[in-house]
């Protein structure tokens, strides 16, 4: 069910978000590592993302720090690598372990400078305002 939020987002409402929008409450099974919102709602987690000229620039989340609830969804996310899904996540049992020890709140955001670049040189493709790409060896 979350891989279809997302397409659908992906293709029907990202490329509209033309002007800086901040989309926030995303479902649970798009972000496992994020906390539950505050409201004690059970599918929406505390995160955020910024979009800009249809693209995401940044994307932030409170990290999630109870083990039990965090052990349950990498628990869920397994089972959808098991039935094909790429991108989910695996079970991290260092990471548990962490949070076990006493992982203080956290949150983080992800801010993509290439992506900034993009809009500020109207390019459409990442490839034209990275350098690496151009770097490659062609015979690799």
């Amino acid at each position: 069910m979350g891989k279809i939020i997302d397409k659908i987002f992906s293709l029907k409402i990202e490329p509209k978000l033309i002007e800086p929008t901040f989309v926030l409450d995303y479902p649970k099974i798009l972000s496992p590592l994020s906390k539950l919102k505050r409201d004690q709602s059970n599918d929406i987690v505390e995160r955020f993302e910024l979009f800009i000229g249809g693209m995401e620039i940044a994307n932030a989340f409170t990290e999630l720090n109870d083990p039990l609830d965090q052990r349950e969804r990498f628990e869920s996310q397994e089972k959808l690598k098991e039935k094909g899904n790429d991108e989910a996540q695996v079970l991290d049992e260092n990471f548990l372990e962490a949070i076990e020890s006493g992982m203080p709140p956290t949150g983080g955001v992800g801010i993509g400078i290439d992506r900034i670049v993009m809009i500020l040189t109207g390019k459409t493709s990442i490839k034209d305002v990275i350098l690496f790409p151009a770097m490659r060896n062609s015979s690799l």
